[in-house]
């Protein structure tokens, strides 16, 4: 009798097993932690320190979740070059051949974790709320679309790390280069001939006010090109690379 052929596994499996390799190693676990630490020290720094008009539901969701992305992206970044840190690839191509179908999970992957993210940070903001409500009005207020626009900020926080992962392959230089290039488009944008222009590429400028207020169609237009320049890009060039690239 011919042995049955033998199928792949479907992108749901690989995804979790993606998210399985994030707690596996000693870097993505205690990163995960420091993330939630972080997260959590933000909460009861705004309830210790901030105002009482500082306490309401909104103002602790805008600091954890931007506490949250100051991390996550070095979380999507480890996602993609752990394979080659850690010498694994070699075992997951041969196991799944088809890279595109690989990164197609730990992109996936780095959108559930933000998504986790998001969960964190509304639990820590009903958490932190509830604990030092002022009692004025407006305190539990959630804009509609305020999820959504937060959502969007932590998946694309994420999705800048995997797209720098993919290009790099290496996580020092990739960690160091995320961090280091806002500087670098904050001081190009200091020119006042470049100033405008800079508003259509520079993710960190046009996502600003992303978490405290709502975005005008001109913002989200900086928003979209922004985001294009900073995942797209990078994420189709660390592609091909990973698709032509030599597994040892």
């Amino acid at each position: 009798m011919s042995a049955a052929p033998a199928t792949r596994p479907p992108l749901s499996r690989l995804t979790l097993v993606e998210l399985r390799k994030m707690t596996d190693t000693k870097a993505g676990f205690w990163l995960q932690l420091s993330v939630l630490a972080l997260a959590v020290l933000v909460v009861v720094v705004n309830a210790l320190a901030g105002h009482v008009q500082d306490h309401q539901f909104m103002d602790y969701f805008s600091g954890t979740s931007q506490g949250l992305s100051a991390l996550l992206p070095v979380l999507g970044i480890l996602l993609v070059t752990s394979e080659w840190s850690q010498r694994t690839a070699m075992i997951t191509f041969s196991l799944v051949p088809q890279r595109t179908r690989v990164m197609a999970a730990k992109t996936l992957a780095a959108v559930v974790l933000a998504l986790i993210a998001l969960a964190i940070a509304l639990l820590l903001s009903v958490i932190g709320t509830a604990i030092t409500d002022p009692g004025v009005p407006g305190t539990w207020r959630l804009p509609p679309g305020a999820v959504g626009q937060v959502a969007l900020y932590l998946t694309a926080t994420m999705l800048i790390g995997v797209a720098f992962g993919a290009v790099l392959l290496n996580s020092a230089p990739a960690i160091v280069i995320y961090y280091l290039a806002p500087i670098g488009f904050g001081a190009l944008g200091a020119i006042h001939v470049l100033d405008h222009p800079m508003l259509w590429v520079d993710q960190s400028r046009a996502m600003e006010h992303i978490n405290d207020r709502f975005l005008s169609s001109t913002e989200w237009a900086h928003v979209g090109t922004s985001l294009a320049v900073w995942i797209l890009l990078p994420l189709a060039i660390g592609m091909e690379r990973i698709q032509h690239s030599e597994i040892r």
